[in-house]
């Protein structure tokens, strides 16, 4: 780098009283003369006379430059050099050699190195300074750009976390009114045709009971009847139509039953539109979230039933959102049957009867009575650390392509923790499950 003296006047007014050099340099003459010139010029200086000892002190000291002798005993200035910027602690530190060698492979040698420029012995003063001068402020204009770089990133990085955030919410916003509708609306339609299957059902049990009750009447009164008679009787085997009519309305009965369940639980996962909070039975919320999703935790042709072990607690209803806390629930329910589905993975029916895949739900008052926790637990396969850390981030996902957004969790935690003002938190380990926790003001 070339400096014109005619500058050096404007490199003055450059601030150094708070800079530090380090002067590396075995020359005790060189080094009286330099030391006292940039001492006066307002510079902190500090000296080594070898390479080792000036890697220990540029280690300790953290200087803002140092000047670097080539020719120096032990490990020269390139070697040197070469060390400081293998060092993360000293690499930023800008390395200026002092040298009487003419070579221009030698120079290119101390750039290659890491030097950021080359003052030639015998040395002036005046060059000498201007040098450290310009480096120096080079060293602080790339400070203050990246600082500011750092500044704007971090900027950058909470606006597009709130544009992630806002986007969550639309989602949440629309996803919960379109489901609100919709399932309202199933709900209406279902709810008048089982209201006349469930009256109905009653009825016909009472009807077939009583025509029952008349044939076994005349089977008492005419023990012989005609031929055609038995033969109709053989013929529609009247016997197991005594016996299994009962046993298909009883069936009726509770699949009407279950229908209602389902409507009652699209209700609930239905009051999302609300403005404000209401009070609200949270084991309600929890039984409608495993009725909608009974279908996957029933048992099917590669594996048993997935047990539902409850454990709640004793409180009274409390005020939330009902629609997205249902959500909530939903979301980490569904995760802890898609985790389990897929730590059957090499594993017969028989070994998962013998160690059952199950969700354990636990409800409680906090000792100070001031929080709700609900917490649902899976004895899945897991997860390692590094994936417990990023659950909740939008967009991450472990499922497949095409079997997860990445979204449900980070949507839950907004519910619990922006909408809610309450805690969601995960605790997982590698072979021992995962455990969702939610703590609900109340």
């Amino acid at each position: 780098m070339t400096v014109l003296y005619g500058d050096l006047f404007n490199l003055r007014k450059f601030h150094v009283q708070n800079s530090t050099i380090l002067i590396v340099d075995d020359n005790p003459t060189n080094l009286s003369i330099i030391v006292d010139y940039l001492e006066d010029c307002g510079l902190t200086i500090s000296v080594s006379r070898n390479g080792e000892s000036g890697i220990k002190r540029a280690r300790f000291l953290h200087p803002d430059l140092i000047l670097l002798d080539v020719m120096m005993p032990g490990i020269d200035g390139f070697e040197t050099c070469r060390r400081l910027k293998a060092d993360e602690e000293t690499r930023d530190i800008p390395i200026i050699f002092m040298t009487a060698l003419t070579n221009p492979e030698d120079k290119v040698k101390g750039f290659e190195v890491g030097g950021v420029d080359y003052v030639t012995k015998p040395i002036q003063h005046e060059e000498v300074y201007a040098r450290i001068l310009t480096h120096l402020r080079i060293q602080k204009l790339t400070q203050d750009l990246e600082d500011s770089v750092r500044e704007r990133t971090l900027q950058l990085s909470e606006t597009l976390n709130e544009l992630k955030q806002s986007q969550l919410k639309l989602v949440q916003q629309e996803k919960m009114a379109t489901l609100g509708q919709l399932m309202a609306g199933v709900g209406h339609e279902i709810n008048n045709p089982l209201g006349f299957l469930r009256g109905n059902v009653g009825y016909l049990k009472e009807y077939i009971v009583e025509i029952f009750s008349h044939l076994k009447l005349y089977q008492k009164h005419y023990p012989n009847p005609p031929d055609d008679i038995i033969e109709n009787a053989e013929e529609i085997d009247l016997d197991y139509l005594l016996e299994d009519v009962p046993n298909s309305l009883e069936a009726m009965k509770n699949g009407v039953e279950r229908l209602t369940a389902i409507g009652t639980a699209l209700r609930t996962f239905a009051r999302g539109d609300r403005e404000t909070k209401w009070a609200f039975d949270l084991h309600e919320g929890i039984e409608s979230t495993l009725t909608i999703l009974y279908h996957r935790l029933k048992a099917n042709r590669e594996r048993p039933e997935i047990q539902v072990v409850k454990h709640y607690g004793t409180f009274q209803d409390i005020k939330c959102f009902p629609g997205p806390i249902v959500q909530v629930f939903m979301n980490i329910i569904a995760n802890a049957i898609d985790a389990l589905e897929e730590s059957r993975s090499g594993k017969s029916y028989e070994d998962i009867e013998k160690d059952p895949q199950k969700i354990e739900i636990f409800t409680q008052l906090t000792p100070d009575d001031r929080y709700v926790i609900i917490r649902i637990k899976d004895n899945a396969m897991g997860m390692d650390r590094e994936h417990l850390k990023h659950i909740f981030k939008p967009s991450f996902t472990t499922k497949e392509v095409g079997k997860g957004t990445g979204l449900g969790l980070a949507i839950a935690r907004q519910i619990v923790e922006e909408k809610h003002k309450g805690i969601l938190s995960c605790d997982s380990e590698l072979g021992r499950g995962t455990e969702f926790k939610i703590k609900l003001p109340c």
